[in-house]
């Protein structure tokens, strides 16, 4: 299905909402708005497998642009708005956007840009830039000619600490309409249908928020959109517009638990019946509260961006299996050993591989895309774990060592490369230590040149230095001093033991798992 169709069958449905304000976006708008956006396009000189990006806040205009995007054939990249100038330069030139639409609010960050590319403001003004909107009002509301369906990249960090591009190729039914088997799946998996009030609180530049929405516009649901995420904001979101389905992140969890009780039972949250998460480990007593307070509707799945598989848990499953992550739900999970080859026994950890059909690949990255795959043709996101012998997968480690702060994936490289280059500093490590909220924090270990310079004044210094070059959920919450980090003599760091001091110190400290 697609939002087109549902245009023509329940023109002044609702597809979007805005939970804050109740602006509303019917059908008939979206699927105008989608057009013209697709019409903008091509008068641009856009044509299939070319390149449009989005640096966007919450808007329910983002849709018409991604649906524009999609059925002209494009690939669309949606970029996070809290990226440093450097970071957001080097998507927009690894992507090859020919075309940048960016949102008034983070005119600031905009302006700094240097990529050569056309450029858009959407939502006010941007010294400079043409506003989107104006050019689109000028724009037929017609389908564009040659309408094929086109796809999303979405950038994820590599291992140089740069950001990766998954691509994946546009389908190979060109209609814009085309059934598609794997949203199907995941659609009747996770209960959407046409029937579906969703709320997604979280940035649509993420992978999870952006697809899921587009999902329910699919089956002819309706997305109740958060600007912006408040815990008490969402409880008062499902209650008024009866929400039935939402995806959300663990920290969303914990906010929201961590309200005072009298204010979480001012809120009938009883219309919950999907309440679908991912993006980082949850921990089981955060889960376990969640399913005291809202019943067994928490659906927990693993996957990524580059959607090679994906594994599924109900709240069953997970109280049957407590800290799993689900059965294969598309794909087959394997577990193999050091050599990326060999399964390991039922029970034991390994790195975790799907064997699917799906394709997928790192742009402008054939060495990072090759290191995902093994001789059989499976691939991995880089993740550890286990399988019980019922087939459910536990995950006991993360790649590389990345950091998960909030849902949003840290990669310590990027930071440790910044860091280093300060004159004071000899030798620098980050992992991610425990955090009640956040699940993990950012914490950079340093070796100085002078172990007299570790001093609170130091630590403030490489604060102020962190921020300089690095997006604010990079820079460092916590910084700690070592005459010497523990490198091996070929000069592999041991970075597992630095992290496992914080994590068996916050285990002792509380008297129970972290």
């Amino acid at each position: 299905m697609h939002p087109s169709v549902h245009a023509s069958t329940t023109p002044d449905k609702a597809a979007v909402v805005v939970a804050e304000t109740g602006e509303t976006i019917s059908y008939a708008e979206l699927d105008a708005a989608s057009n013209r956006a697709a019409q903008l396009f091509r008068a641009h000189g856009l044509g299939h497998e070319d390149v449009v990006a989005f640096m966007l806040d919450n808007t329910p205009y983002y849709y018409g642009l991604t649906w524009g995007a999609q059925r002209a054939g494009l690939r669309y990249v949606c970029i996070s708005s809290r990226l440093t100038q450097d970071e957001t330069d080097y998507i927009l030139e690894n992507s090859g956007a020919k075309l940048l639409i960016a949102s008034a609010s983070l005119a600031a960050a905009a302006q700094q840009l240097t990529t050569r590319i056309e450029r858009y403001s959407m939502g006010g003004d941007i010294a400079g830039w043409p506003k989107i909107e104006n050019e689109l009002a000028t724009m037929p509301a017609e389908r564009v000619a040659d309408e094929r369906a086109g796809v999303d990249m979405l950038y994820s960090s590599g291992t140089t600490g740069r950001p990766k591009g998954v691509k994946v190729p546009l389908p190979e039914e060109p209609a814009i309409d085309a059934p598609n088997s794997l949203v199907l799946l995941a659609a009747a998996a996770f209960g959407l249908s046409a029937d579906s009030i969703y709320l997604s609180p979280a940035p649509l530049y993420h992978a999870a928020p952006l697809r899921w929405s587009m999902t329910v516009h699919r089956v002819g649901g309706t997305v109740v959109l958060m600007k912006k995420f408040d815990p008490e904001g969402a409880l008062a979101a499902i209650q008024h517009y009866r929400c039935n389905a939402a995806q959300f992140v663990p920290t969303h969890f914990v906010r929201m638990l961590k309200l005072p009780d009298a204010i979480r039972a001012q809120y009938d949250v009883t219309s919950m019946k999907s309440a679908i998460h991912a993006a980082a480990p949850c921990p089981v007593p955060v889960k376990q509260a969640m399913i005291d307070w809202w019943g067994p509707v928490l659906l927990e799945y693993y996957a990524g961006s580059e959607g090679n598989g994906m594994t599924f848990a109900s709240s069953q499953d997970w109280l049957a299996h407590k800290g799993t992550v689900g059965r294969a739900l598309n794909g087959l999970v394997h577990i193999v050993g050091e050599d990326n080859e060999t399964e390991v026994p039922v029970g034991e950890e390994g790195a975790v591989f799907f064997e699917s059909e799906s394709v997928f690949e790192y742009h402008d990255d054939p060495e990072k895309t090759a290191s995902s795959r093994n001789s059989k043709g499976w691939s991995t996101l880089g993740d550890v774990g286990k399988v019980d012998e019922e087939g459910f997968l536990y995950l006991t480690d993360r790649k590389s060592f990345m950091i998960i702060s909030g849902g949003v994936n840290i990669y310590p490289q990027e930071i440790e490369n910044h860091l280093v280059t300060h004159p004071k500093v000899a030798d620098v490590a980050v992992v991610g230590g425990p955090h009640e909220e956040m699940g993990e924090e950012v914490i950079a270990v340093i070796q100085p040149v002078d172990m007299a310079d570790a001093t609170d004044a130091f630590r403030d210094e490489l604060m102020r230095y962190a921020r300089e070059k690095l997006s604010g959920v990079k820079v460092p919450r916590r910084i700690d001093f070592l005459d010497a980090l523990p490198r091996h003599d070929t000069g592999k760091l041991y970075k597992r033991l630095l992290r496992d001091r914080y994590w068996e110190k916050a285990k002792a400290e509380t008297g129970a798992g972290v």
